[in-house]
């Protein structure tokens, strides 16, 4: 059972912060051999050394194509709710108790993935383009949904770290779309933005950022012969609701997706359906957002 804390994660002085830029970050937030632990077993998962319970496993295309192995070849694990190490990132009460002040005490993780950027990867492959949380997420309201994005090393511009268009969260959600000439699937951006005045997240070992889906954020090349590593989940308050996508600015995602699982596991479920199944919940009481999930 988990009891009432006396004092918040969160100052008031963060909480306005995050109210007027979309993000804070909280330095040395997570304990160091934890991300030990994880980044073990990112790397056991990589060369195959674990029967890992991790939905989907990514490479890099142009790493493949050079014959990269191990973790010099996989660029991202997605979707860990009920892995046995990589969940105890998404149920830290480092984590949680920042997000319960944000955004209520009734909470579910609805996104997991663990980013690499191995060195040599041609740059088409490494970059994130700019683009909007909210645009993968059924569900609202927006200001119910959280994002967290802890580097498990020192994370500069050399590396491709996080970007971020302070106050960008205040606007609409956009059109997404593929680059041009991308290689990466589901990594969509939004075009003529990228004059946008940028903040870049330099963060070390442990170090978190939070931030609004709805924030302009995206990260550049590992121009580095090392690696860069973060592990990312994202949460929503429980009272959140589905939304039907169809005939808005997200109906093509949700079409690719629903199309992506039925080609991969041969399940034929609804764009809600399937973000039902990646969520977890990981503190208070369940809402609306698990009411999918009762009846799947």
């Amino acid at each position: 059972m988990f009891l009432k804390r006396k004092t918040p994660a969160v100052t008031k002085e963060q909480k306005i912060f995050y109210k007027e830029n979309g993000y804070i970050i909280i330095r040395n937030n997570i304990p160091h051999n934890l991300i030990d632990e994880l980044i073990q077993r990112f790397v056991d998962i990589c060369n195959e050394r674990t029967d890992s319970d991790v939905a989907i496993v990514m490479k890099d295309l142009s790493l493949s194509k050079k014959g990269a192995k191990g973790e010099y070849l996989i660029n991202k694990v997605h979707d860990f709710p009920y892995d046995e190490i990589l969940s105890k990132y998404i149920t830290c009460n480092e984590i949680l108790d920042i997000i319960e002040d944000l955004i209520g005490p009734n909470i579910s993780a609805v996104n997991s993935m663990l980013i690499n950027k191995p060195p040599n990867a041609e740059e088409d492959c490494s970059i994130h383009p700019l683009h909007q949380d909210l645009n993968y997420f059924p569900f609202r309201p927006a200001d119910k949904i959280i994002g967290t994005w802890t580097a498990m090393e020192h994370v500069d511009q050399n590396n491709g770290c996080l970007y971020v268009v302070p106050g960008s969260h205040k606007g609409p959600l956009y059109k997404h779309m593929y680059p041009d000439g991308t290689k990466k699937k589901l990594y969509h951006g939004i075009q003529d933005k990228d004059n946008l005045p940028k903040t870049f997240a330099i963060m070390e070992k442990g170090d978190t950022i939070f931030f609004h889906p709805l924030m302009l954020h995206g990260s550049g090349p590992n121009r580095t012969q090392g690696f860069r590593k973060a592990i990312s989940a994202h949460y929503a308050s429980n009272d959140c609701h589905f939304i039907d996508v169809k005939g808005t600015l997200q109906e093509d995602i949700g079409k690719e997706l629903e199309d992506l699982i039925k080609r991969k596991r041969n399940w034929h479920l609804s764009y809600a359906e399937i973000w039902s199944l990646k969520s977890r919940l990981v503190r208070g009481n369940p809402g609306t957002l698990q009411s999918l999930q009762c009846q799947l």
